[in-house]
């Protein structure tokens, strides 16, 4: 995996015997080197002070603890000095006549760097500063520790040379205060975070926990992960889970806790997302103090397995918690039509003219349309919605369209382009029974002229229909679907479309509206531009042309919103397509989603407006800006070399 930037960090809670150094390194041995050999983790994490246990108290202040924490220190480094993995221990180390509690940092048998605590609680349960100094009252650089001279310092941070992998270092409460040393590392370089913690367990707290996890990550745009004590620590005034959470970029992506024996979670971090952003959002380096931030360099062997812990989603714009997607179709919903409602009072525009196919697309923009006329408190009538059947509409859309339009109490109007076409085909001189791009092209520019007509007699606006994927795939009639005075659905991909429709059947209506809603969903997506078969059914499948819109969608989601290249993204929907598509068919289609995304710029150069719902949008005034006569040449190349 290391040539994808993903990193595997194993969160470690061990069961421990307080004030027995030796016992706990044996089971911190165990343990870093159970995550090493079965799961390959590269970063392996463990709690606060966890070679002598975090509830010694009074006992901090006996040497021979401290003596038995660096004896036992000697163990786990000889133990896992043959273990390719970067290790986080917790230990008491004596410096500058005061004694520390500190991150110690190793690797291959050797101590990288140790990382003093700097925000040392004394309230409530917690009687640090009886025991510990804070980082503020450090004196040396370096210390010298099993032997070895060290780099220590609160503002360490550990670089992997084979890379973009950056390591930071907080110790409990450092997470808890109001800007975090990890804010600092982030800004330094960090994109991965450990915190070795000691968190007791009260109402509420986990709750807590979690979330300001969860928000640093998000914050400093990085992974976090964070173990904390173990159930095994003294009960004598407090209990503890032995919480373990991994975080990344605000999204918890594993989380333990209360095992009564020891335990490890893993995560897959994704670097190369992790840097992709930040250089994306410029603003996360808008302000930055000057700090001395010492760099230890280290070179992480990492595995080339290539089992990826972490689930990639194969729907990455659905969610996959129902409760979640139907707050979000309802969110959607309201943005579209909050945009189409803003923008008629703006103008002054009393009428919408939309055209009616009985497909997915234009079925969720009258949709929007209804909502956008609710809020103007302006009669349904004032909708002008037009179908135009053509040579390839069928019985199914075609009734579907005249209930929808019936049901919601629209203006309905029918229009048939078969006789305009046919005298344009005699115009420029075009054999009707030719079914090539000319014959299709025509039919959606006379309906397109059509709607802009009326818009124009009725004093209105064209209200588009068409989709986030239909314009990454360019598959749309230039100066034809393609073009409309505001589009509803410009930024809602195809796979999320059928879901908003059908929650809007599920949630909204019912009786008639609510079967023929129900059947837009289930019909095949079509332009429904060449002739029906012989039994009248559609006979033309977009999906066929373009290949499977599911895959599409997570091509454009990780290619847009996670810049990943075109190898990763392979790799990628191949785990997530695993028994969906074979690995032949995702890679086909993979070479034909950039060539088409590449070439049919030009289309999305000059897209009238249209409201963004979502992460990804193609709007060229803002969102995605690209040459219309860009090579894609590097971009196929990469594909081309596949093996």
């Amino acid at each position: 995996m290391k040539n994808f930037e993903y990193i595997r960090v194993a969160v470690a809670v061990p069961a421990i015997k307080v004030a027995d150094p030796m016992f706990n390194a044996r089971e911190i041995v165990s343990m870093a080197k159970k995550a090493f050999k079965r799961k390959k983790a590269g970063v392996i994490l463990f709690p606060e002070l966890c070679i002598t246990g975090y509830t010694c108290s009074d006992l901090f202040n006996q040497r021979v603890l401290i003596n038995g924490a660096e004896n036992a220190l000697e163990v786990i480094l000889n133990e896992t000095k043959n273990l390719n993995s970067l290790i986080a221990v917790g230990m008491p180390v004596k410096a500058d006549n005061q004694l520390f509690n500190c991150a110690v940092i190793l690797k291959g048998g050797e101590i990288l760097g140790v990382v003093p605590k700097t925000f040392v609680p004394n309230y409530n349960e917690f009687y640090e500063k009886r025991w510990f100094a804070s980082s503020s009252s450090r004196i040396s650089d370096k210390i010298t520790l099993c032997g070895q001279e060290v780099a220590f310092n609160e503002n360490l941070l550990f670089k992997d040379s084979i890379s973009s992998m950056c390591i930071g270092i907080d110790v409990c409460e450092d997470l808890w205060v109001s800007i975090p040393p990890s804010s600092y590392h982030a800004l330094y370089g960090a994109n991965l975070i450990l915190n070795l913690s000691a968190s007791n367990e009260t109402i509420g707290k986990p709750e807590y926990r979690r979330e300001i996890v969860k928000v640093q990550s998000a914050k400093c745009i990085a992974a976090y992960a964070y173990s904390s004590s173990g159930q095994t620590e003294s009960t004598t005034d407090v209990v503890f889970s032995g919480h373990a959470l991994i975080a990344e970029n605000g999204s918890i992506i594993s989380e333990d806790r209360f095992s009564e024996k020891s335990s490890i979670i893993y995560g897959d971090v994704d670097l190369e997302k992790l840097m992709n952003d930040r250089i994306k959002l410029n603003t996360f380096m808008g302000r930055r103090e000057k700090l001395n931030y010492s760099y230890i360099n280290f070179r992480l062997g990492f595995s080339e397995n290539d089992d990826l812990e972490k689930e990639v989603d194969p729907r990455p714009f659905v969610p996959s918690d129902l409760e979640e997607r139907n707050r979000r179709c309802r969110e959607i919903l309201n943005i579209q039509s909050t945009g189409l409602y803003q923008r008629l009072v703006k103008i002054g525009a009393k009428k919408a003219i939309i055209g009616i196919s009985g497909g997915l697309d234009s079925t969720l923009a009258l949709l929007a349309t209804v909502e956008a006329f609710k809020k103007l408190k302006m009669p349904m009538s004032n909708i002008v919605a037009v179908t135009m059947p053509g040579f390839g509409t069928t019985s199914r859309t075609y009734n579907n369209a005249l209930i929808l339009m019936s049901e919601l109490g629209v203006t309905t109007r029918e229009i048939s382009i078969k006789d305009s076409c046919v005298q344009h085909f005699k115009d420029i001189g075009h054999n009707i029974d030719i079914h090539d791009v000319t014959y299709e092209n025509s039919q959606a520019r006379e309906r397109t002229q059509i709607l802009m007509d009326i818009a124009n007699k009725e004093n209105g606006i064209v209200v588009g229909t068409g989709d986030l994927s239909e314009l990454a795939l360019g598959w749309c009639t230039y100066n034809g679907d393609h073009m409309s005075m505001y589009g509803v659905n410009s930024s809602i991909p195809k796979t999320l479309v059928r879901y908003l429709v059908r929650w809007y059947a599920e949630e909204e209506t019912e009786g008639e509206i609510q079967k023929a809603l129900l059947d837009v969903c289930s019909t095949p997506v079509s332009p429904e531009l060449l002739p029906p078969d012989n039994k009248g059914n559609i006979a033309q499948f977009t999906e066929k042309t373009v290949g499977s819109y599911d895959l599409n969608d997570f091509f454009l989601y990780n290619m847009l919103r996670n810049g990943y290249e075109p190898a990763k993204i392979y790799f990628l929907a191949k785990k997530a397509f695993k028994g969906e598509f074979s690995d032949e068919t995702i890679l086909e289609i993979l070479k034909k989603f950039y060539k088409r995304f590449f070439s049919q710029q030009f289309k999305r150069s000059c897209l009238p407006d249209g409201v963004k719902v979502g992460s990804v949008s193609l709007s060229p005034r803002g969102d995605w800006k690209m040459p219309s006569d860009v090579s894609c040449k590097l971009w196929l190349e990469q594909l081309e070399n596949i093996e």
